[in-house]
């Protein structure tokens, strides 16, 4: 009978032994981490105007800003202006900074009678802060054979010196009241639109007396707004 019970003890540790020898020999599976998924956030190369996606921000900002008619307000009176559907970028342009208000905070700041009045700056901090934010800067220019320097044509300033590829301010415009016109510039400033009401203004205020750097001696704000 002892060797029975000897018998059934040993077969039991046998079997407990063996089992824990397999649990040993398992491979140890390591537990699955779950990662919380990043979600990156879409970037657009028009979300967000800078001096590197330029074309692009205004492509995309055209397409969903269409106007081309915007009113300019001054104490002499108003100009009415049309913006060119042909030259893209700039009236995109344009239309943007009125919509900001951009323009608001600037002037007119060179009268040349019998040539142009040019605007779209200031020494207001609120024009430096404007110009600051989107970094300065510059458009392609979009010459046209049909957009030439007549009288009353917008156009946009820039600069002479080290500017070869004739890149456009984006924020200075001038608009021409020559009578004759002022050709010569044809295909060295991008005309973008042209005065369709406000004659007599644009001629009031280029009969202002100014300085000897022709900036009128009395300031004429401006205001600008969309109406079509």
């Amino acid at each position: 009978m002892k060797l029975i019970k000897f018998c059934i003890a040993l077969f039991i540790l046998t079997v407990i032994f063996n089992c824990d020898e397999k649990k040993k020999a398992q491979p140890i599976v390591p537990k699955i981490k779950q990662e919380k998924k990043l979600i990156k956030k879409a970037e657009k190369s028009w979300d967000s105007l800078n001096k590197y996606n330029v074309e692009a921000f205004f492509t995309q900002y055209g397409k969903e800003n269409k106007e081309t008619k915007v009113l300019i307000k001054t104490d002499f009176g108003n100009i009415k202006l049309r913006l060119y559907t042909d030259t893209p970028i700039h009236r995109a342009n344009f239309i943007f900074l009125t919509k900001i208000k951009y323009f608001n905070s600037t002037v007119f700041y060179r009268v040349a009678k019998n040539f142009v009045i040019q605007g779209g700056n200031s020494d207001r901090y609120e024009t430096m802060k404007s110009r600051y934010k989107y970094g300065n800067y510059l458009l392609k220019p979009e010459f046209r054979s049909n957009r030439k320097h007549k009288y009353g044509a917008l156009a946009a300033a820039r600069e002479w010196e080290k500017n070869p590829n004739k890149l456009s301010s984006p924020f200075e415009f001038y608009i021409v009241q020559s009578r004759k016109g002022a050709h010569h510039l044809d295909n060295e400033h991008t005309v973008f639109g042209e005065v369709i009401s406000g004659f007599s203004t644009l001629d009031k205020i280029a009969q202002l007396k100014t300085d000897e750097k022709e900036w009128p001696l009395v300031d004429v704000n401006m205001k600008i707004e969309i109406i079509e």
